[in-house]
């Protein structure tokens, strides 16, 4: 794991994220379809579990988990917030690399921070044969990214400290299509759905859900906030009504991808 990878999460409150009005619609969204492939006594692995937010929610709903995180400090939160009751085996190690889990052993398998931080086609294909190895046949894999032109979009109307003539001139944005390519000391790895295509496109599965997790929430931040409990419950219903919208997930800070092993 890169320093600057460590530095980062070492002093980002990525516990406290999730629970943010914008983020409990992130969490909220991804909850709501790992619940729909649930099944009694499934197996459920978690690849990349940052601080256990969702280890810990599926947890407490009477499944075992296992937990691979590749960040010590996000290990030391997770462990910190272990309840006797969750049934969690917390491991560190590295999505490229899951030679400690066998194959087929889980019902769902879950990928929501390794894509984030990964730069190549080669490496990302390598998660994703490796989420794939640890899943039993027809079970669920679920793969989060971040998209690019929610990152454009947000700076463009919030100026979140970007300088775009920097951008441009190192070639992470493209000035006549506004794609992105990034580097290790971006953190980040921002990609539209053509290219979660063609990054999918050798693999045996079948798409069952593109969600967009978050879509607006981002882009209404303090809007979200002022919001009565009653208007966020009719936000979040009208959120869950268009998230898998062709026409709305372009526009989404981040994606799910849920597909079958076949």
């Amino acid at each position: 794991m890169s320093d600057y990878i460590k530095d980062y999460y070492a002093a980002y409150d990525e516990d406290g994220r999730l629970l943010k009005p914008y983020g409990r619609v992130e969490f909220l969204t991804t909850m709501r379809y790992i619940e729909k492939y649930l099944t009694p006594n499934a197996k459920v692995c978690e690849i990349g579990a940052g601080t256990g937010r969702y280890s810990r929610a599926i947890a407490d709903m009477g499944y075992a988990v296992d937990a691979v995180e590749l960040s010590p400090h996000n290990i030391d939160v997770f462990k910190s917030h272990l309840k006797p009751t969750q049934n969690i085996n917390v491991m560190e190690g590295n999505a490229l690399d899951l030679h400690m889990l066998a194959d087929g052993a889980y019902d769902i398998t879950l990928v929501f921070g390794p894509m984030y931080h990964l730069y190549t086609v080669e490496e990302k294909r390598k998660v994703i044969t490796e989420a794939l190895r640890v899943t039993k046949p027809n079970g669920v894999v679920m793969v989060a990214y971040v998209i690019s032109d929610a990152a454009l979009m947000e700076n463009f109307m919030f100026g979140a400290g970007w300088s775009w003539e920097e951008k441009f001139g190192r070639g992470m944005i493209d000035p006549v299509t506004f794609a992105t390519k990034s580097e290790p000391e971006d953190i980040f790895e921002l990609v539209r759905k053509e290219d979660i295509d063609h990054l999918m496109s050798p693999f045996a599965v079948e798409r069952l859900n593109y969600v967009a997790t978050d879509l607006f929430a981002r882009y209404i931040k303090d809007s979200l906030t002022e919001m009565s409990d009653e208007i966020f419950d009719l936000y979040l219903r009208y959120h869950f009504a268009v998230c898998e919208r062709a026409d709305m997930v372009g526009v989404s800070s981040h994606v799910l991808d849920v597909f079958r092993k076949v």
